[in-house]
């Protein structure tokens, strides 16, 4: 040991502190010693400065050595003290080590191996006692930053709960409100486009180029609009979870084919070339076909519209006896690697300008998609800016092969 150890003798026998100094002086601690004479010196003295040790007497004027143990575990003197009794004084030090005393030892056995031995052995429980505290601080202190931690995390948690029910109580008005204005918006737009078919029929009355015209606007942009109520109306009843499936017997290629037939006029007015491709094993599947359909219609509607030269296909495949495959694929302007990971966002378009050129406000993609996740199918999109996009959906013939197969 380099460092310079102090020890404080406190005694009021002067023989015996020469007798303890002497003891001392052969060890090969470096000890700086000082002594006391009474209680009372020795606690300025501690209190002035520190000590490694302190071997005081049992029986002091002023103070006895168990009254004077406890007064310096009351200050926070935590170094070792070393009662020092008289023959037959062993209770008395066991009293004052139960009061915080580190050991004892009779003053007619001293020596100086023995007096040595004893302080370093002292000297060594302290420093691993202090390092225990040292350690059981740290400990207590993280444990008091992870319970406060905690408390603030909680609170966060309560507070982002009662944001959480705030935003499902909004997100609820919305549904409610979307499908109750969607439910009495059909009602006049089916009565609008009625009597349109009616002034279009001619049966009450002959109309002129310019009226029949004028009444042919009239049925179209109301057909335009009563899609687009049903859009929402379908987009709220998905987020709602009202939208039901219903699975029955689906011959897959007469759907596909009444759908490309209910569009080929879209395809015809852009002069497209619309290419059809069915090649299915065994065309009946259990499926929703509101929901088959709903696909086909959206993906080659958004094909068509998006394209204004070139080709729209239609490729429905079966590669597996357990589901089918849909590819719909066009040459129109495609679509940026920026919004391609968004396309299937409720309300978003590639175009997002109030001046583009396609019609729509983005929800057809977005159906699209809730209904193929709905049927435990996939959707994906392969497409380049300029040369066009392809469409694959992948759905299964029955839910419960899917479920199977974990496809």
């Amino acid at each position: 040991m380099d460092e310079e150890l102090r020890v404080l003798i406190v005694d009021d026998d002067e023989v015996d502190r020469m007798t303890i100094r002497r003891s001392l002086r052969p060890s090969s601690l470096p000890l700086t010693i000082e002594e006391a004479k009474d209680a009372a010196s020795a606690i300025a003295m501690v209190q002035d400065r520190p000590f490694h040790w302190i071997l005081l007497d049992y029986r002091l004027p002023d103070l006895d050595g168990l009254s004077l143990v406890k007064q310096l575990r009351r200050l926070k003197i935590t170094v070792p003290l070393i009662i020092l009794t008289r023959q037959g004084d062993e209770q008395v030090a066991a009293d004052a080590m139960k009061a915080g005393a580190s050991d004892y030892l009779a003053k007619g056995r001293i020596s100086s191996e023995g007096l040595s031995r004893l302080l370093r052995s002292s000297l060594r429980l302290h420093k691993a006692e202090q390092r225990t505290l040292l350690a059981n601080e740290k400990l207590k202190e993280t444990n008091d930053l992870l319970r406060k931690k905690n408390q603030e995390l909680k609170s966060q948690q309560q507070k982002i709960e009662q944001q959480n029910r705030q935003l499902i109580d909004v997100y609820q008005l919305k549904s409610d409100f979307l499908t109750t204005m969607s439910h009495e918006l059909r009602t006049p737009l089916n009565a609008i486009l009625g009597f349109s078919q009616v002034l279009s029929n001619q049966n009450r009355g002959t109309l002129n180029d310019y009226q029949s015209e004028v009444v042919k606007r009239i049925f179209s942009n109301g057909k335009k609009l009563l899609d687009l109520v049903n859009d929402i109306l379908d987009l709220s009843k998905i987020e709602t979870q009202q939208f039901k499936l219903k699975t029955a017997s689906v011959d897959v290629s007469q759907l596909a084919l009444m759908t490309v037939a209910e569009l080929k006029s879209l395809a015809e007015s852009k002069d497209l070339d619309f290419r059809i491709t069915i090649q299915l094993q065994n065309p009946i599947a259990q499926l929703d076909q509101r929901c088959l359909r709903r696909i086909l219609f959206n993906l080659i509607t958004n094909a068509i519209k998006f394209t204004d030269s070139g080709f729209v296909s239609l490729k429905i495949v079966d590669p597996h006896p357990e589901y089918i495959e849909i590819y719909v694929q066009d040459s129109g302007v495609g679509i940026s690697e920026v919004q391609l990971p968004h396309i299937f966002e409720v309300f978003r378009q590639a175009d997002q300008s109030i001046r583009r050129r396609h019609s729509g406000i983005g929800l057809g993609l977005a159906i699209t998609y809730s209904m193929v996740q709905m049927m435990q199918g996939k959707i994906s999109v392969d497409s380049v800016e300029g040369k066009g996009t392809t469409f694959q959906v992948t759905v299964p013939l029955t839910l419960s092969q899917l479920k199977k197969t974990g496809k």
